[in-house]
């Protein structure tokens, strides 16, 4: 006989199966056959001709790297820039409502966002026309391209503004949780001078605890659409604004193409995913 225990746990894990883990798997699985031809409105039996178009194309490849390296500048980025604000400014954090204004930009769509980097940073914009109101351009023409250009500065510096505050408040969280005041006392005892107990000691200690929060956020910016839609150029375009192009515009046999391209970006997550818990697995058994 089973405990109710044991049955409530049961009925638990069918329903988390029932609701997330069979959904997810039939749409990878019909995914991975329109993807072969074998259904769809293009079905005309198995055939990796679709694959192979995916493959072979620059287009593609060009696509995953440019929101690779979107999604890397923006996860560095945003540690790199996070980090020293919530070192600086800890204490006003811990003390007083700032914590709460910090978060006020999760609270902001994407489309939004992007539009609001368009009306600052695009060559008709506000930063270009103060520009030009103080005397530093002599035309709207002599903005530097800030939106649709080569780097994605727009796209990027979106995203960090819209990441950027709550890591801030990430970091003085994990600065607290793992008192990090009392270890640097510890290191300060032992010999350690300032320098070295905040290299040393501080700053992997907030890394490793942001590590997944990070990870996260690279997933979310590699997979981000509005912003790169709005901000990013016409070509390459990131790997969501060409899977969206293959699936819904201009010529409907690139449909499967989205699908193959869906299914890599989920095998990019997944092996990111997996590689980040051995990385901590591994950080654990040492």
């Amino acid at each position: 006989m089973f405990s109710r225990g044991s049955v409530v746990e049961r009925l638990g894990l069918g329903l988390f199966f029932l609701l997330t883990v069979a959904p997810v798997g039939a749409s990878l699985l019909y995914a991975a056959l329109y993807g072969l031809g074998a259904v769809g409105l293009l079905a005309h039996g198995v055939t990796l001709e679709h694959w192979r178009r995916v493959l072979s194309s620059s287009e593609t490849w060009a696509s995953v790297g440019l929101s690779l390296y979107v999604a890397t500048v923006v996860a560095g980025l945003t540690a790199g820039l996070a980090l020293p604000i919530a070192l600086a400014l800890r204490r006003r954090v811990e003390a007083g409502p700032l914590a709460y204004l910090l978060t006020l930009p999760l609270a902001v769509p994407g489309t939004v966002a992007a539009f609001l980097a368009l009306q600052l940073l695009s060559g008709a914009g506000l930063l270009s026309r103060l520009a030009f109101r103080v005397g530093l351009t002599s035309g709207l023409s002599d903005f530097p391209s800030l939106v649709h250009d080569r780097a994605l500065t727009g796209v990027v510096a979106t995203h960090l503004a819209l990441a950027v505050p709550f890591f801030v408040v990430l970091f003085v969280e994990l600065f607290a949780s793992e008192r990090l005041d009392a270890l640097g006392d510890v290191a300060a005892s032992l010999g350690a001078g300032r320098a070295q107990s905040l290299v040393r000691v501080t700053l992997p200690i907030l890394l490793r605890g942001a590590l997944p929060s990070l990870a996260l956020l690279f997933v979310v910016v590699l997979g981000s659409f509005e912003i790169p839609l709005l901000l990013g150029r016409q070509s390459p375009q990131m790997l969501s604004v060409l899977t969206y192009r293959k699936y819904a515009l201009f010529d409907i046999t690139q449909k499967p193409e989205a699908y193959i391209l869906a299914l890599g970006y989920t095998g990019l997550v997944l092996g990111l995913v997996a590689l980040l818990f051995r990385a901590r697995r591994l950080g654990d058994e040492s």
